[in-house]
């Protein structure tokens, strides 16, 4: 989804608010199809500075991407934990039916204080409650994209993609994707049910897909969406030599 994003050398910049539409489409996995640009959602709860954004002024930002085209949204239980979840559930319950939601499960957060405990958490028991708790934040009845977050070396990939099979069959859960997996992972995953995405990190200052991951997914047809494809802001001049980080970010 990458090169939606990308500028000819020869666009001049323009000094005025842009209203330009995205209207490049994608399709994940062959069947999902999305917008050429997705908006993530990480940091409209806490910014890795620390500062705590405008709640009004994140659910117009969300809004006004739908607005301009976007139809793919990215969030996850862990950003917040789950207030991320919040705030996309209510910037987009107007249009939710003309959306794609992704949103990733895999990290140990308890279910009753929302507490993030150590480690990594796929037993499949897990994964079926944090769905229920999800479409609640979401304002859903479905979720279009599940990634499991992070691979549990816990839980083999054939109990996490069978509970994932159950709830498709369900109807709570259309799609399944992995983020930073190894490709034997996807391929033990993509032998059970076809992997319709696959999330790593990719821009210009990270391309380790592209010697491994990018080649498997075009073996297999499963589409790939980046994360952080402006390089955790460092391409956007968002981030000079004077920005503080949040005690804990790296």
């Amino acid at each position: 989804m990458l090169p939606a994003a990308c500028k000819k050398a020869d666009d001049a910049p323009s000094a005025e608010p842009s209203n330009q539409q995205v209207t490049t489409r994608r399709k994940l996995g062959g069947t999902l199809e999305v917008s050429g640009i997705g908006l993530g959602v990480q940091n409209m709860h806490l910014t890795y500075q620390g500062t705590v954004p405008s709640r009004p002024e994140m659910l117009r930002i969300i809004r006004s991407a739908y607005d301009h085209g976007v139809t793919l949204f990215d969030t996850a239980e862990a950003y917040g934990p789950w207030e991320c979840e919040r705030i996309l559930g209510e910037a987009t319950s107007s249009f939710r039916n003309n959306i794609v939601i992704e949103t990733k499960y895999g990290w140990n957060i308890d279910q009753q204080t929302g507490q993030q405990l150590p480690g990594l958490n796929s037993q499949p028991a897990h994964i079926k409650l944090v769905v229920e708790n999800m479409l609640r934040r979401l304002r859903t009845d479905r979720i279009d994209l599940l990634y499991q977050h992070r691979v549990d070396p816990a839980v083999p990939i054939e109990d996490v993609v069978g509970a994932i099979k159950d709830l498709i069959s369900q109807g709570k859960v259309l799609h399944y994707g992995l983020s930073e997996p190894g490709p034997q992972t996807v391929r033990r995953a993509h032998a059970i049910h076809p992997v319709t995405s696959i999330q790593n990190e990719y821009s210009l200052l990270w391309r380790g897909p592209e010697s491994v991951i990018l080649p498997l997914c075009e073996e297999l047809g499963i589409g790939f969406v980046p994360w952080s494809p402006l390089g955790v802001g460092f391409l956007t001049g968002a981030i000079i030599a004077s920005t503080r980080f949040q005690l804990g970010y790296r």
